[in-house]
């Protein structure tokens, strides 16, 4: 069995910790994930959209990603594993963290739902010479000390032709303005503290961390929310949100 890499150099336990503390409150649509809640409408349009494109599914269908193997990094309490889980996908969900683990464990089991948690790291699964035809990294590589260390230490879960979806934001003073001192510091929408502007990670900076790792992009869509309707879209807009896509040859 492969080494596993060294955790310490990709895993930022103080950023583990603080999301740990608030294990309980995943499932409340008005508590500190309200954001996550409000945006995964559209993470899930997204998610399943480039799945059923890559893999020549009909995302209308009910069951669009049966027989897919799906891979949930930093899954938190499952708010993605779950709805991939009842479009088919066979969905294993990982997190560093054993409170959130529980917390996901407990929520799909009271929804009859089948998703393998595990409380792991990626770098000590990747270990295992596991693979998965999709990958996700949602909001999660603006969270690690080193982007392209990490992404080379869990890109061999991507199996041969398969893809890697992430969603992040952007290194720009437009983020800074609106998911810290917006969203954090006036709004209220995420605990002061939640970011780190020195972490976002711009479309440029990720697509070469990502052929540093051996996959190649397919696909950049930006992530925008609309005031007036008060929704987030998808949208060529990637100043701020942002989503990647990509694929191992």
């Amino acid at each position: 069995m492969a080494q596993a890499p060294d955790s310490s150099t990709t895993l930022d336990a103080e950023e583990v910790a603080r999301f740990a503390k608030l294990a309980g409150e995943w499932w409340d649509a008005n508590g500190p994930f309200k954001p996550l809640h409000r945006i995964n409408p559209v993470r899930l349009t997204y998610i399943r959209d480039q799945l059923c494109l890559k893999f020549g599914r009909d995302k209308k269908a009910a069951g669009s990603l049966k027989g897919l193997s799906v891979l949930d990094i930093g899954c938190g309490g499952g708010l993605v594993a779950e709805p991939l889980t009842r479009l088919g996908a066979t969905v294993t969900g990982i997190d560093p963290a054993p409170e959130n683990i529980a917390a996901a464990k407990a929520h799909a089991e009271g929804g009859g739902l089948d998703i393998n948690y595990r409380a792991e790291t990626a770098e000590s699964l990747a270990a295992e010479g596991t693979g998965f035809d999709a990958v996700l990294l949602l909001e999660v590589i603006e969270h690690v000390p080193d982007v392209p260390l990490f992404l080379k230490a869990v890109a061999p879960l991507v199996k041969p032709g398969g893809v890697m979806i992430l969603s992040t934001l952007n290194r720009t003073f437009k983020a800074y303005a609106l998911a810290i001192i917006g969203a954090e510091l006036i709004l209220r929408w995420l605990p002061a503290g939640t970011h780190d502007w020195d972490r976002f990670v711009t479309p440029d900076e990720l697509a070469a961390a990502l052929r540093g790792a051996g996959l190649d992009v397919t696909d950049r869509t930006g992530m925008v929310y609309h005031p007036l309707a008060d929704e987030w879209r998808l949208s060529s807009d990637k100043d701020v949100n942002y989503f990647a896509t990509a694929a191992r040859s």
